[in-house]
């Protein structure tokens, strides 16, 4: 069995020299770590848990595991319009799920190098955590800084701004389908968005001073537009001949049950933003550039409430919801 701070030293936190080029006056290996901002932005922290056969398959890939971790938490950062600086780790791990130390060993190893992958990619610096042992479980806490006063939140949309998201959506409750179904060819696109989804950072910087409000739509376009709704206190009108599909997502599961992973799956992590109609090609110039549609989907509103849809739609993700997927 590998001991607790073997485990930490191997495979999550390898060096414990103090990175002070990446803010971190001291790493990993104290009590805490003493990070330091940027002189004229706030932070941004955010906190989000993976847990075996809720949020990942108990048998995907170790590697996707790590990398999805770290993702999903990161996306709340581009919802912020917020540069990601630091991350903390808190693995819980159940060895006697293995066959043998080969088999842990194995598996860390290709969990660390999703997670430390991703990391590099999006100059985000691990710089502490914990272990304990227990069901398979990943928190994931990130911090991000943006310039004072100019995050992107939940609360800035006004009736007459236009809905857009980033990229396609579906694709995450498209790749679960079809992961229950058998499906383990990871190059398959619909596969790649729900193991492998990419945080939308360099757009949600880029919508900063453009876009009026944000959310990333993790629990589904449906429950999270409600999420934003209600913190701007607007109503919405959707066009859904508008809704930007994931690439193979019709194919794979018929117009009907695509439609309804659109609107309700879940697990996209694009990016859903209001903007007043002035500021809407500006955005899709700028996402353009990071090689990213920008797709304008409705309209808010002063009556509250959602138009467009049918009523039998689903709302969406809610942990403690007998009715939840």
């Amino acid at each position: 069995m590998l001991a607790e701070f073997d485990l930490i030293r191997r495979y999550l936190m390898p060096s414990q020299t103090p990175l002070p080029a990446d803010g971190v006056a001291l790493g990993g290996g104290d009590d805490a770590a003493l990070l330091v901002p940027k002189a004229g932005h706030q932070l941004a922290v955010s906190v989000d848990t993976s847990v075996v056969d809720v949020h990942f398959p108990h048998d995907a890939p170790a590697f996707a595991v790590g990398h999805r971790s770290l993702a999903v938490a990161l996306s709340d950062l581009a919802a912020m319009g917020a540069d990601p600086r630091w991350c903390f780790m808190a693995l819980t791990l159940d060895q006697r799920t293995f066959a043998n130390d080969h088999a842990i060993h194995a598996w860390l190893e290709a969990f660390a190098k999703g997670f430390h992958t991703l990391c590099q990619r999006q100059a985000t610096t691990l710089a502490g955590g914990d272990v304990t042992s227990g069901a398979l479980t990943i928190g994931v806490t990130v911090m991000g800084e943006a310039p004072t006063g100019h995050a992107l939140t939940r609360a800035g949309a006004t009736p007459g701004d236009m809905i857009a998201v980033t990229g396609a959506l579906g694709g995450g409750a498209g790749g679960l389908a079809l992961w229950q179904r058998g499906e383990r060819d990871l190059q398959h696109p619909l596969l790649r968005r729900y193991l492998l989804p990419e945080p939308r950072l360099a757009a949600g910087v880029a919508l900063r001073g453009l876009a009026s409000a944000a959310i990333d739509i993790s629990d589904g376009l449906l429950a999270d537009l409600g999420h934003l709704r209600k913190a701007s206190g607007v109503g919405a009108t959707l066009d859904m001949t508008s809704l930007p599909l994931a690439e193979a997502l019709e194919s794979s599961l018929g117009r009907d049950a695509a439609c309804n992973a659109a609107l309700s799956g879940g697990d996209d992590y694009e990016l859903l933003v209001t903007l007043p109609a002035e500021n809407v090609a500006s955005a899709q110039r700028a996402l353009g550039k990071l090689g990213l549609p920008l797709t304008v989907i409705g309209q808010c509103s002063d009556t509250l409430g959602v138009k467009g849809i049918a009523p039998n739609l689903g709302t969406g993700w809610q942990h403690f919801n007998e009715g939840a997927p």
